[in-house]
């Protein structure tokens, strides 16, 4: 059987790391991922995914992610189902990751997605990444 999610999107709100009694660390939130097309009204969608990250993964996450970071995240669905307080039966579908991948710098987020360059390092990025002198015609491909 298979069973493998690849998600990208934005991180709701600040994450919140909790301890388990056994004192194992984790991490429920949500995931903002947009949706591939517009509604009618020409505006984007998004779904909003349950994410659960256990251990010492979850604790790197509380100290790199913040509200609004893209973050990738590798893992699998799962359900449950617990009864609640008024004996109704309630279902829950959640994403259990296995790693999670930070997609952009802090910089770039809080900086209106400019790129922070380190000091003394060309910029290439009027040329695709691709420095001028490894450009000629016999590199390109038409």
């Amino acid at each position: 059987m298979i069973n493998n999610v690849v998600l990208v999107g934005r991180l709701t709100k600040d994450p919140e790391l909790t301890y388990t009694p056994q004192n194992q660390a984790v991490i429920a939130f949500t995931l903002a991922v947009n949706r591939n097309f517009k509604n009618g009204n020409g505006e984007r969608q998004a779904d909003f995914i349950s994410i659960v990250l256990w251990r010492q993964a979850a604790e790197n996450f509380a100290n790199w992610a913040t509200k609004g970071a893209l973050i990738g995240i590798t893992g699998r669905i799962q359900t449950r189902n617990y009864e609640d307080g008024g004996g109704r039966r309630v279902y829950v579908t959640e994403v259990i990751a296995d790693s999670f991948q930070m997609l952009e710098s802090r910089a770039a987020r809080e900086g209106g997605n400019k790129v922070q360059q380190a000091p003394n390092q060309p910029d290439f990025s009027r040329d695709n990444g691709v420095p001028p002198s490894e450009l000629s015609d016999d590199n390109l491909p038409f």
